[in-house]
């Protein structure tokens, strides 16, 4: 008769050829039950009787303090007929149902990694799930290229094909966000900052992490010893990134107005070891672990964006938001960039721009060199406000990447204009500061600066507001008297929800002569980008609709096609209008009464939007 304890022993020995059992710290490895009171609570009526009031355990059980939104489970069963059943429904007597019903009494609090073994060393089955956090519908398991896994593999390899399945992507992201508003409760209630302090102490705390000796021993300090721990750990790690001395002072200045803080230093009845060691714990249970997976994900941003929502109570505060990660996106995907570029954006914020080209110039990567020489040499960023340079710096620092090539000024100062030519970028990005006065910089000034200090025959794209692709002004004539305008695209009017600005997308040429090209500009009417307005979320790609509609747009970009009623061909100067509205043709016989409202409403949009706080991407993308 078959022994089921051959079956363990086999997982037991991959287990230990693949350093499962190395460092207890780092990889805890269970049989047969939990001392995690979640899991335990999980699985207490987990019995496979059916009958639900007895707990049921599997195997082994397996997690990581570094990642603790997921776990993993094995199940055993001695002879490989009994691997699976036809319909997964017998828990008691196959393996792939054993461990999927384990699965769906943990997926309310994790993401679950199911493996079901069965047989011997001679002969024996493999299959390995996932389960979505918050679902009960398990799906394969497959690496980040796509290939399916089946054969045991590192923890860490485990974790990093389930963070890339789509629905679990999604839904800690959905977390991330959720956690960012309960952090900015906690510290409008608790420690009392200000909405300028609370990225700051996000983005700190983020780096002081990246410290071993922080993380490991941040627990055992004193409440008003804790904050000068912090600021040495940060100048540490900031030390460890090599920047030239100036920026290592301009880096760490933002940061010392938290040190001192009154109320995170100070012990309270509900947090003895004080209110910063609460944030800093927080940040390493809820964030680190999203960090070390999603190098494409905007975290610092993504704070930032969601503590401006409540600045000055009214939902606008500075009126500045973030360039959607969509966007940013799409500006990499528009620019195509790979590893031989390199890209500039001299209103960096947050960095949203830089971070979505790395990674796609990543992907174009194919040795451990080729990625090194991206992030070091290959993204180059200015940012004028100290305090937003300090969480662009610290964003890139996170990754890696780019942060010595992260300059501290105005665009316009020469001494910095100077230093960023000489990289010579032939990718340019930017969302510059909106004008509010006649007084401030027109956005066309910033483009300008941004298309001069690239490369000849590089590619620029912009996101400005609509009107300046419709109001003529002597901004247009120098612009095209140096740079050819390649293509405009009308861009959806709340796209920068929830502050009303309909902006347009510019495209150009930089170092060649429009007036002398003689050539033809496509103009895009992308005013659908599919997505919807949730609740506390924003709006959202709810349909995932957003991938195909950003793929036609770009292709019909690049191939230069006349779609009716989305794209068209037009010479145009300086005198003209930028925009696919001045030259598409209409067919009249399909519209109807939606189509007049949508007019209607953009139109009200256009004008009450001109009177909005501004969008700037001086706070980020």
């Amino acid at each position: 008769m078959a022994n089921e304890r051959i079956t363990e022993d086999l997982v037991d020995a991959q287990l230990r050829a693949l350093a499962y059992y190395a460092d207890p710290d780092a990889i805890v490895v269970e049989k047969q039950q939990s001392v995690i009171e979640s899991i335990r609570k999980g699985l207490s009526k987990a019995s496979k009787t059916g009958k639900g009031i007895t707990a049921g355990y599997p195997e082994f059980i397996i997690t990581s303090p570094a990642t603790p939104d997921m776990v993993v489970l094995v199940e055993c069963k001695a002879d490989v007929k009994y691997h699976e059943s036809a319909n997964r429904g017998q828990p008691r007597d196959y393996s792939v149902d054993g461990v999927l019903h384990y699965a769906r009494h943990l997926t309310p609090n994790y993401t679950v990694i199911s493996i079901a073994v069965s047989g011997t060393p001679q002969t024996n089955d493999w299959s390995f799930f996932v389960t979505p956090k918050g679902t009960t519908q398990e799906r394969d398991l497959v690496s980040p290229s796509g290939a399916p896994i089946t054969q045991m593999i590192g923890l860490n390899d485990l974790f990093a094909a389930a963070a890339f399945d789509p629905q679990v992507q999604k839904q800690r992201e959905h977390d991330l966000i959720q956690f960012a508003m309960e952090m900015h409760e906690f510290m409008r209630d608790e420690a009392e900052l200000e909405e300028k302090e609370k990225p700051l102490v996000v983005a700190g705390t983020l780096i002081a992490l990246n410290d071993p000796v922080f993380a490991k021993t941040y627990d055992s300090y004193p409440a008003g010893d804790l904050p000068e721990f912090w600021i040495q750990s940060i100048k540490k790690v900031i030390d460890k990134a090599q920047l030239p001395v100036a920026k290592l002072e301009n880096m760490t200045q933002p940061f010392t107005g938290i040190q001192v803080h009154p109320e995170l230093r100070k012990p309270t009845k509900g947090y003895p070891k004080g209110l910063l060691n609460e944030i800093v714990t927080l940040l390493a249970e809820k964030v680190m672990p999203f960090l070390t997976v999603y190098e494409d994900f905007d975290v610092v941003g993504a704070f930032y964006g969601e503590f401006l929502k409540y600045t000055g109570g009214d939902g606008k505060g500075l009126g500045i938001v973030l360039t959607p990660k969509h966007v940013t996106e799409l500006f990499a995907l528009i620019a195509n960039v790979s590893k031989d570029d390199k890209v500039l954006d001299i209103c960096a914020g947050t960095g949203g721009f830089l971070i979505s080209s790395m990674v796609k110039m990543i992907q174009t990567a194919t040795t451990e060199a080729e990625v090194e020489d991206i992030k070091k040499n290959r993204l180059i960023g200015v940012e004028q406000s100290p305090s937003m340079y300090a969480l662009g710096a610290s964003n890139m620092i996170l990754r890696g990447d780019g942060k010595a090539n992260l300059h501290q000024g105005s665009c316009f100062d020469t001494a910095i204009s100077a230093a960023v030519k000489k990289n010579k970028a032939n990718v340019g990005m930017i969302n510059p500061p909106y004008a509010k006065t006649k007084e401030d910089l027109h956005e066309l000034r910033f483009v300008e600066q941004m298309l001069d200090s690239l490369a000849p025959g590089g590619t620029g794209i912009a996101i400005v507001p609509v009107t300046c692709a419709t109001a003529p002004s002597v901004h247009e004539n120098n612009l095209l008297k140096k740079h050819t305008l390649e293509a405009v695209m009308s861009m959806p009017p709340e796209v920068f929800y929830p502050v009303g600005v309909i902006t347009c997308i510019m495209v150009f040429t930089a170092g060649v002569s429009h007036e002398k090209n003689d050539r033809k500009t496509c103009f895009g009417y992308w005013r659908d980008d599919t997505f919807i307005k949730v609740k506390n979320l924003g709006r959202v790609d709810r349909h995932r609709t957003w991938a195909a509609t950003r793929d036609r747009w770009v292709d019909t970009y690049r191939n230069r096609e006349v779609n009716p009623g989305e794209a068209v061909m037009q010479r145009v100067g300086a005198d003209d209008e930028w925009v696919a509205e001045a030259y598409m043709k209409t067919d009249y016989s399909k519209l109807d009464k939606s189509d007049f409202e949508k007019v209607l409403f953009d139109y009200a949009l256009f004008t009450v939007g001109s009177s909005i706080d501004d969008v700037s991407d001086e706070v980020g993308e």
